[in-house]
């Protein structure tokens, strides 16, 4: 919807999302005397010029907000249980600072913004959360400018009105999903995710597939108590899930992140390093013994120690775990707080998901709006059937079935929910050239992003040749072989680019 963009980014009128600019202001022409699917198509080829949509979504207390907040740098966004997290609520670049309140009745009101310790707060006015669409916080972010963030009230949440909103907004019974793309949050895989999951993905051709969703396994530092080696525990797991079939058909890939340390790198202040630096000067055994558990952390006295009230707020921002690595980095000699930011945020795994986000939804911007474009044409040719629109149809037809962008989704969801299948050893490399993980040609190609154009030839003829022989092979099966020969197409895409 355009007021949910104040700011555009160029529009990138190439292949696919040409073809279905198009395919729009056909339809907007054949439908012209009704407003209301007028309006519906509009908003869908307003969105070609907007920043890509990226909704975090998870049940309650999964870090929804917490990693939004370092996703952007600042802390905009809610974390404690207030009426505001029962809200969807869009974070998008603008000029200035700016928060909107959109009631489900009534005109839109503009909130006053207040900080409180850094943080904004969000006050609805006294209106019930139940009475209030959403809110938009238009906020100047170099990170927004490309993406903007959606987060959205817990799934399973205790109040029904605030799960319903949240799944209504993510997937939607009768229409696409306001979001181009969807990051969710688990501490662990519990039932209740893989139902969610399952729920966003429907196999039509043009629907959500695994390729719109990354899961993230957020708090990873809660796991293994806290302990140093958490973070390696959570990404252990991170990849045992990332090898089970069942996730493989629900969502791209699986990230273990510590939000509350990745916030917290990315806004740390000049007092809190302080703070930390006064903690590793206590002897080892004093510390260790104070960081036993966060009430005692907090309240204890303890002489040489920073009070208890600046003890209190560091383990509230940083949590056990950032306490416990921030003062064993300043032992081994990181004593710049800048650095010791740095850090903290490398070791978070916040910039691993930064990367997965930027390969797996930005570079393909193009193809997930254009996806939900599709899906608002298919929605308007059901509500409102009428001849003239036959050969509108019949173009959209056309599209999904000749457009390579989306034979290649069809393919990479086929591969990972094994209703076709290649030998070990050959799916890694089929899934990769289909763009499965990352849409860019040395990505297809496994190869660093700074190989040079022989390189990248001499790779993807390999390629070619490789996957020429599956196709061909006299003891491939049917589904095999048309498999195969759709890694061919992709991998002479990669040379026709490369020219």
């Amino acid at each position: 919807m355009s007021e949910h963009s104040t700011l555009r980014t160029p529009a990138q009128p190439a292949g696919l999302g040409a073809e279905v600019r198009t395919l729009l202001r056909r339809t907007i022409d054949v439908y012209a005397d009704s407003p209301q699917a007028v309006g519906w198509l509009r908003q869908h080829l307003g969105r070609f010029e907007e920043p890509l949509r990226v909704a975090i979504a998870g049940k309650v207390k999964a870090g929804k907000s917490t990693l939004l907040n370092a996703l952007v740098g600042e802390e905009i966004a809610p974390t404690d249980a207030g009426e505001c997290t029962r809200v969807v609520t869009w974070y998008q670049d603008a000029p200035a600072p700016r928060v909107q309140m959109f009631p489900r009745a009534g005109p839109p009101r503009q909130l006053t913004i207040a900080r409180s310790q850094g943080a904004l707060q969000l006050d609805l006015g006294g209106l019930p959360a139940e009475q209030v669409d959403r809110l938009v916080v238009d906020w100047p972010s170099q990170y927004l400018r490309t993406t903007s963030l959606v987060d959205t009230p817990g799934i399973a949440s205790l109040s029904a009105d605030a799960a319903a909103r949240a799944g209504a907004f993510l997937a939607p019974e009768d229409s696409p999903s306001q979001a181009d793309a969807v990051v969710y949050l688990m501490r662990h895989l519990h039932s209740t995710d893989v139902r969610f999951l399952e729920s966003f993905l429907d196999r039509g051709v043009a629907r959500a597939t695994p390729v719109n969703t990354i899961a993230v396994l957020s708090r990873a530092d809660e796991i293994g108590v806290g302990r140093l080696d958490a973070l390696t525990s959570a990404r252990r797991i991170a990849r045992r899930y990332r090898a089970d079939p069942k996730i493989r058909g629900l969502c791209q890939t699986v990230v273990a992140v510590a939000g509350l340390l990745a916030q917290t790198g990315r806004t740390m202040r000049q007092d809190e390093y302080a703070a930390m630096a006064a903690l590793a000067g206590m002897p080892r055994a004093e510390l260790d013994a104070l960081l036993l558990s966060a009430d005692r952390f907090a309240n204890r006295e303890v002489e040489g120690a920073p009070a208890p009230e600046v003890r209190g707020r560091l383990v509230e921002r940083f949590g056990l775990f950032g306490v416990r690595l921030g003062t064993t980095l300043v032992r081994q000699g990181v004593t710049d707080p800048s650095a010791l930011a740095a850090e903290l945020v490398r070791r978070s795994g916040l910039e691993e998901l930064r990367s997965v986000l930027a390969t797996q939804f930005a570079e393909r911007r193009e193809l997930l709006k254009a996806r939900s474009a599709l899906l608002a044409v298919e929605l308007v040719l059901q509500r409102e059937p009428r001849p003239t629109a036959q050969p509108i149809a019949a173009e959209m037809e056309r599209i999904l079935a000749g457009a390579h962008e989306f034979v290649e989704l069809r393919m990479l969801s086929a591969l990972r929910a094994g209703t076709v299948t290649f030998p070990a050893d050959a799916l890694p490399d089929a899934e990769r050239l289909l763009g499965g993980d990352g849409s860019g040609v040395a990505a297809r190609l496994g190869l660093d992003a700074t190989a040079g154009p022989d390189e990248l030839r001499a790779a993807a003829l390999d390629a070619v040749v490789r996957w020429q022989r599956r196709a061909e092979s006299p003891l491939a099966s049917r589904a095999t072989a048309d498999a195969a020969r759709v890694v061919v197409r992709s991998c002479e895409g990669m040379l026709a680019r490369l020219r």
